[in-house]
């Protein structure tokens, strides 16, 4: 039965990726919503709705969010759909005469970064803090575009005391690593002279994806860097769209899932695609890419803690407080 009542229309933008394609696409519709659906990179998304707010609900950087809530901005409502997670010992780079898969020798070093709120980032500064005993205060930071010069931070943000960060507005990052004026760089994206094999930036683990996995097997952390936000003026209109919209995104989600693990007609184009996706669900677990509060407090909790040690937030937020009480839980029949 269908009802007479219109549906909610609602403007989303995401990332044009697998698990949202069903959702994109009307497959599986969000319950008594209509969504007009904008896909773009996550660059244009993260500025234009962080400075203008165009659209109802987002994508949206993890770090980011945490830094508004954590300062009081209520604007934005968190939902426990999780679009982007990656590990990110890989997006550690050095020239090719650094210090490879020695971390502890950037001690002291000046070390580049895209923001100090870019969600890769955070983890990246931690996992330096807390795997492999640098202090924060020891290294110069210096922010800038990764491949092209001119970026600024997104959001105000705080610094932990002692810490100090350098705007670069000339230059690159990639290029300030080939000029020998950075030592390291921590970023999302790869840089320029990594990604055209030239081997002159090379990758701080030579090994990441085993270092990676012993991580995860220490610590459990399979570190998030995007969620989905409602603005809190549509929350606070229609309170039932919050647990809606996670069961919309997480059945799209599972089918994507479920395209990748079959074999019989591969849906991506990569040999043994199936076979490398079970061997992600043997590490991660069956459910190898998980939305909801529960199944990720591990890692909220340690990105929690991460915020509030680098100043993006003034005091360590609860995991709680990132999301409306409807999407604590979920029902179970």
């Amino acid at each position: 039965m269908r009802s007479a009542r219109p549906n909610v229309g609602l403007t989303l933008a995401v990332n044009d990726s697998d698990q949202v394609r069903d959702l994109v696409s009307g497959a599986v519709p969000v319950q008594g919503a209509d969504l007009t659906c904008l896909l773009m990179e996550v660059e244009e998304i993260f500025f234009r709705f962080t400075k203008f707010r165009e659209w109802d609900v987002s994508e949206m950087s993890f770090g980011k969010f945490c830094s508004l809530r954590g300062r009081g901005d209520d604007s934005l409502i968190g939902i426990p759909v999780f679009l982007s997670r990656s590990f990110r010992h890989s997006g550690m780079f050095v020239r090719h005469d650094g210090p490879v898969d020695r971390p502890d020798q950037l001690a002291g070093k000046r070390i580049g970064i895209p923001e100090w709120t870019v969600t890769a980032t955070v983890y990246q500064r931690a996992l330096l803090q807390h795997q492999y005993g640098l202090e924060l205060e020891d290294i110069t930071w210096v922010q800038g575009g990764i491949n092209e010069p001119g970026r600024v931070e997104t959001l105000p943000t705080g610094l932990p005391d002692g810490v100090t960060v350098t705007p670069e507005r000339t230059r690159s990052l990639n290029q300030l690593m080939l000029d020998g004026d950075l030592d390291a760089m921590l970023v999302p994206h790869p840089p320029a002279a990594f990604e055209d094999h030239s081997g002159r930036i090379v990758q701080l683990f030579s090994d990441s994806r085993s270092t990676e996995q012993a991580f995860f097997h220490e610590t459990g952390i399979f570190p998030i860097m995007h969620l989905v936000v409602v603005q809190e003026r549509v929350h606070r209109a229609h309170p039932w769209l919050a647990a809606n919209l996670v069961t919309a995104f997480t059945e799209a989600k599972d089918r994507s899932v479920r395209r990748l693990l079959s074999p019989t007609a591969p849906q991506f184009p990569l040999p043994w695609g199936a076979e490398h996706a079970r061997d992600a669900e043997r590490i991660i677990g069956r459910d190898m890419w998980p939305y909801g509060l529960e199944p990720n407090r591990t890692t909220i909790a340690a990105f929690l803690r991460f915020t509030f040690e680098q100043g993006l937030t003034p005091r360590e937020l609860s995991p709680e407080e990132l999301f409306p009480e409807s999407v604590h839980s979920s029902h179970v029949i």
